[in-house]
């Protein structure tokens, strides 16, 4: 972050200090929202939630080094009172994109899957100095607190942007106005909240409507909905994806026994091949999306194939591989799961299988927030991975389980249903051998990603232990 005291951040959020011995300390690092996170030089943001308040943690904050708290009632500790702690927060990331880091140019991404991973993609494709969301920080904390951690050499702010209503994406732009607007695509993900995809999409158009004429916005061409989204914009278009119709494009798309796609990306200036190090067939659009915005911030056809071949995943449980020393191989992609994401995570699954030892497992958890369809969805899932002709289907929890597997005994396939993740844990750790390859994915309410992190244990204890 760009050095500013307490005396200059309290006049940009409007705010008043308290128990501040040094009204001129310097604030030099990002801000943090963790208490445990906090280093010398960082901002505490009180924030409060619904089980906790970051009020009783400010302590904590100043003791690992914390120079101050953004609170709304005196702590006892230096701090900066507002009215509301959390669009005081959103004032102070606008005012420092605006100054210092006026001349860095913000990437919004938005979508209903594949966000973090084309933000990914993104970031190491650009060249420069490029602060991109960490993890999937993409709502109205995470977006102040990845501008707090760019500084007067930052060239790229490579934003991730959710939603959960419509004019929550228009919030996050007049906080971050892009230069640069990507839309991946528009599914199912959030639709028991949104009542539609037609909202869905209204919701994800509003990160194009906030582009300034000499803008850019990258649109999916292969998603309709995306596609109909530059009507919405006044800056410039450029579409991507496997359509003949795509300004940059992928031909000749294949996929090794890894799970990793190869394919030519093709634009108007050449082509050259690329090699993703990202498993699932789903990342050549994510990818497409990275070579569209490498190539508005002019690198050549080769050196976007070059840094995209180069790319590593950079986000946790998304479709995060690793084999154990038995050779069973745990692909953990429970991060999140709509029904979109979930048809991607096993037809990866099942072009990662084929040889005469290796075994395709699919362990698969609730998709949440899928309203008046979830039963349909779930039954419909069921139904796609008997289709793959996996090897073995375990189906982990109560209801939206028992709607998967009765997918899969409609067209007359097998499936194990479980109660939950002990006794998953308990079925897969004797029974897993050498060459097998386990697919876990579910929504992140699950927290299935406990049961992918206790197979990777040599003796895997009970999950939660």
């Amino acid at each position: 972050m760009h050095p500013m005291s307490l005396t200059s951040i309290a006049a940009v959020v409007g705010g008043r200090l308290a128990d501040a011995l040094d009204p001129e300390a310097q604030v030099t690092q990002p801000a943090q929202f963790d208490s445990r996170e906090a280093i010398p030089g960082s901002l505490f943001i009180a924030l409060k939630g619904q089980h906790t308040d970051g009020h009783d943690y400010v302590e904590a904050a100043i003791t690992g080094g914390a120079v101050a708290a953004l609170v709304t009632r005196p702590v006892g500790f230096p701090a900066i009172l507002v009215e509301d702690v959390l669009t005081a927060f959103g004032h102070l990331g606008r005012s420092l994109l605006f100054d210092p880091l006026g001349t860095a140019k913000v990437v919004a991404i938005t979508g209903s899957a594949g966000k973090t991973s084309t933000k990914d993609f993104i970031a190491q494709v650009l060249p420069g100095n490029v602060v991109s969301t960490p993890q999937s920080f993409n709502n109205e904390i995470g977006l102040p607190l990845t501008i707090t951690m760019g500084d007067k050499n930052t060239d790229y702010l490579v934003l991730e942007m959710g939603a959960r209503h419509i004019g929550d994406i228009r919030d996050l732009t007049q906080i971050a106005p892009p230069d640069i607007s990507v839309i991946t695509n528009v599914g199912t993900a959030h639709v028991g909240e949104f009542g539609g995809r037609q909202n869905i999409a209204q919701a994800k158009g509003e990160i194009v409507e906030a582009l300034q004429p000499d803008g850019l916005a990258v649109l999916n061409a292969d998603d309709d909905f995306v596609r109909d989204m530059h009507q919405r914009t006044q800056g410039r278009v450029v579409t991507y994806g496997l359509s003949e119709q795509a300004t940059v494009r992928a031909v000749d798309v294949t996929i090794d026994g890894q799970g990793q796609a190869s394919y030519t990306l093709t634009t108007p200036e050449g082509s050259a091949r690329v090699q993703l190090q990202f498993v699932g067939d789903v990342q050549v659009p994510n990818s497409l999306a990275a070579a569209a915005v490498a190539r508005a911030a002019g690198l050549s056809v080769q050196e976007s194939a070059a840094r995209l071949s180069e790319a590593l995943p950079r986000s946790r449980w998304r479709m995060e591989t690793n084999t154990r020393a038995d050779g069973v191989t745990i692909v953990n992609d429970a991060y999140n799961a709509n029904p979109h994401s979930m048809r991607h995570s096993l037809d990866a699954l099942a072009s990662m299988t084929g040889g005469r030892d290796q075994r395709s497992i699919a362990v698969l958890g609730r998709m949440n927030e899928l309203g008046d369809d979830a039963r349909t969805a779930h039954e419909e899932i069921g139904r796609y991975a008997a289709e793959l002709d996996l090897d073995q289907i375990v189906l982990v929890g109560e209801d939206e389980a028992g709607w998967m597997q009765d997918g899969v005994r409609s067209i007359g396939g097998k499936a194990v249903h479980l109660p939950d993740q002990d006794t998953a844990l308990d079925l897969l750790r004797n029974t897993l051998r050498s060459g097998d390859v386990v697919l876990v994915k579910a929504s992140r309410g699950v927290q299935l990603q406990q049961l992918a992190d206790a197979l990777l244990q040599p003796n895997p204890d009970p999950v939660g232990a």
